[in-house]
């Protein structure tokens, strides 16, 4: 089931389809010569918002969970994704170490553990998991809901590898986002190929970063869409040194929501929108949705309750708050069961494979998703992203509008693979 766009059908988003699909062939050519230029990322996934008169990526996430929530026809396509992935980085690979979060209780987390082995098995390797958890000091199977196992073994480190006992991988992938720091027994590792890169976790990686490198690639993607970038890019700001426990830092806070909402205003008036602006404040890293609020006038962060000011304080693993981003806050206007909700894209390699609506009873339009009591619907994409239907009216195809998400989470992760070359530690240095 797919949910109803109760978007008009039409205006800038339809408008914006109709562009899409017109200039498909551009567009794919287009990303096939940046791709000869970049690296994609591995794997991501990335929570895009359609207001009706915009439609941008609010977050992208390089180790995403969640890939039980895609449909069993999804399937094929993550296989293929995931041979040419491993294809051009070890061809000869055989022995593939996933190593998953932490929190070994979380049944729906390691049912996403569980797709991910089926996947790279089914690509033609031997996967096995390990954890790095304290915690697991012992080879543990733990029985999901559904009826599926899962065995998480102890990694063992030697000088310049890791594995498992009488298992020694090639490949290990990361499917732990390093929120809390990178753990020795993952660092130097000379012999095996680590992927994401250490420098795509948490502990190196900032929102910021990743939505500056989208906005240079959104006014390139505008450019030759002949659109205005603003249409597919959420606007942003930065602030740094808050202690929201204290209350410290809260003043140049408000200046820098003050300047956002002021932009956003200019644009709306531009565009003739009659919504009401809002922001949205969250951590510069991490991820889980935690440390996450709306703002819809920054009056409101003087009378932040001190209840809110701990929650935004503090992120997964315990970490600190200090630095924030401070991003254009995008309504969405989709619903699933009269929820509202937003679609999430999945990718692999350079290739979408799937996708799913997280959807929400309990919140509005212009709040996070992303909370405790979040439901997901999946979606197939395996007609509609490379496949859409010339001809068929903008709003009324159902192909089309995910062809339109496919195309924008793609244009997402070229700017995550820009940010990764950027804080790349190893990277060459050309004078």
């Amino acid at each position: 089931m797919v949910p109803h766009l109760i978007t008009a059908l039409t205006g800038p988003i339809n408008e914006l389809e109709q562009r899409i699909l017109d200039s498909m062939p551009a567009i794919e050519r287009w990303f096939r010569l940046e791709w000869m230029e970049h690296t994609p990322p591995f794997y991501c996934s990335v929570d895009i918002r359609n207001a009706g008169f915009k439609l941008a990526p609010v977050d992208t996430n390089l180790f995403p969970g969640g890939w039980n929530n895609l449909t069993d026809e999804m399937l094929p396509l993550a296989v293929q994704a995931a041979m040419a992935a491993i294809e051009k980085i070890c061809p000869e690979a055989r022995n593939l170490l996933i190593i998953p979060e932490n929190h070994t209780r979380n049944t729906h987390y390691l049912a996403n553990v569980v797709q991910l082995k089926r996947i790279f098995n089914m690509a033609g390797l031997n996967v096995r998991i390990g954890s790095i958890s304290p915690d697991v000091k012992k080879t543990t199977t733990v029985t999901l809901p559904h009826g599926d196992t899962v065995t998480l073994e102890p990694v063992i480190r030697s000088k310049r590898r890791i594995g498992l006992k009488d298992f020694d991988p090639c490949t290990i992938l990361l499917n732990n986002d390093l929120s809390s720091g990178v753990p020795g027994i993952v660092e130097e590792l000379y012999e095996q190929y680590l992927l994401p890169p250490l420098h795509a976790g948490w502990s190196v990686r900032r929102k910021s970063r990743h939505f500056q490198s989208y906005e240079e690639v959104a006014k390139r993607f505008g450019k030759l869409l002949g659109i205005d970038p603003w249409l597919i890019n959420p606007l942003f700001g930065r602030s740094e040194g808050i202690d929201f426990a204290n209350g410290v830092g809260m003043e140049g806070l408000a200046e820098q929501v003050d300047m956002l909402l002021a932009k956003v205003r200019r644009k709306y008036k531009e565009y003739g929108i009659k919504e009401k602006p809002f922001a949205i404040v969250k951590a510069d890293n991490g991820t889980y949705g935690m440390g996450v609020m709306t703002v819809r006038d920054a009056k409101e962060l003087a009378e932040l309750p001190r209840k809110s000011r701990n929650k935004m304080g503090m992120i997964k693993d315990g970490q600190t708050v200090h630095d924030v981003i401070i991003q254009e806050g995008v309504l969405t206007q989709e619903r699933m069961n009269n929820a509202v909700a937003e679609p999430v894209v999945y990718m692999m390699d350079r290739y979408v494979v799937g996708g799913f609506y997280r959807m929400h009873p309990e919140r509005d339009v212009d709040e996070n998703l992303n909370a405790p009591g979040a439901g997901f619907v999946p979606l197939a994409f395996q007609h509609s992203t490379q496949l859409p239907q010339i001809g068929a009216r903008p709003g009324a195809s159902m192909p089309n509008r995910f062809y339109m998400y496919g195309v924008v989470a793609r244009v997402a992760m070229l700017a995550a693979s820009y940010e990764l070359e950027a804080t790349n530690p190893n990277a060459e240095i050309y004078d």
